[in-house]
């Protein structure tokens, strides 16, 4: 048994990917529920790698898929290429999630001659951890800071963005981008009791952006 790896992770995500969609499901045929699609597809793809890896396998504490390797797997329909994930801190629109993401995007069709329904899995894409804060945050920060910014300027920019802190807070993330500027990160994170992340974007630009990186793509 190997040790699982991030390299060995995207590798067996794109056949896994490959496999998935030629694979007709009688579980999923008339399942309009992306929550109950996403947990079939994340424990089918954990099952997969339990076969030839060993790993530490997430739960509900450590709160994502693979925490020896700091990986959360998201499963979301190209229709709204979309999930949530928990609010830890404000930080996290800023300086990132803290852990990289795997996104696996599919199509759904169901067949009712068979009574089955194929996910075609269109897009795979592995999200490096850098890269995972908000694009328009870390973009005006970025802006910002070219511009002469100083500690008050982030503090109205954080402020005006409406990000969820009170001044105090705000005042101590300006010190801390001043110290350390963020990357520039590529999701999109609405506020909300839970982020709220869209996908759009990583789908658009895969193998365009570092720590941005395209694990499969369908040939459509």
């Amino acid at each position: 048994m190997f040790s699982l790896t991030i390299e060995a992770l995207c590798s067996e995500a794109a056949i896994f990917s490959a496999a998935e969609s030629r694979h007709p499901e009688p579980l999923l045929y008339g399942v309009t529920d992306g929550k109950a699609v996403g947990t079939y597809l994340e424990q089918k793809f954990r099952l997969y790698l339990k076969g030839k890896y060993e790993f530490v396998e997430g739960n509900s504490a450590s709160g994502i898929d693979f925490p020896g390797l700091l990986v959360d797997v998201k499963v979301t329909s190209v229709k709204q290429p979309q999930s949530s994930c928990p609010f830890k801190s404000a930080r996290q629109k800023i300086f990132g999630l803290g852990y990289s993401l795997i996104i696996f995007v599919y199509d759904k069709a169901d067949n009712s001659t068979s009574r089955t329904a194929t996910l075609s899995i269109l897009n795979t894409i592995f999200v490096s951890a850098e890269r995972t804060a908000d694009f328009q945050m870390t973009r005006g920060i970025s802006s910002i800071l070219e511009n002469e910014g100083n500690t008050d300027d982030l503090i109205a920019f954080m402020l005006d963005r409406n990000l969820p802190v009170d001044e105090i807070e705000a005042a101590s993330i300006a010190d801390e981008i001043l110290r350390r500027p963020p990357v520039q990160g590529f999701l999109t994170i609405s506020n909300a009791l839970q982020w709220r992340l869209q996908y759009g974007r990583v789908i658009e630009r895969a193998g365009q952006e570092e720590g941005v990186i395209a694990v499969y793509r369908a040939n459509l």
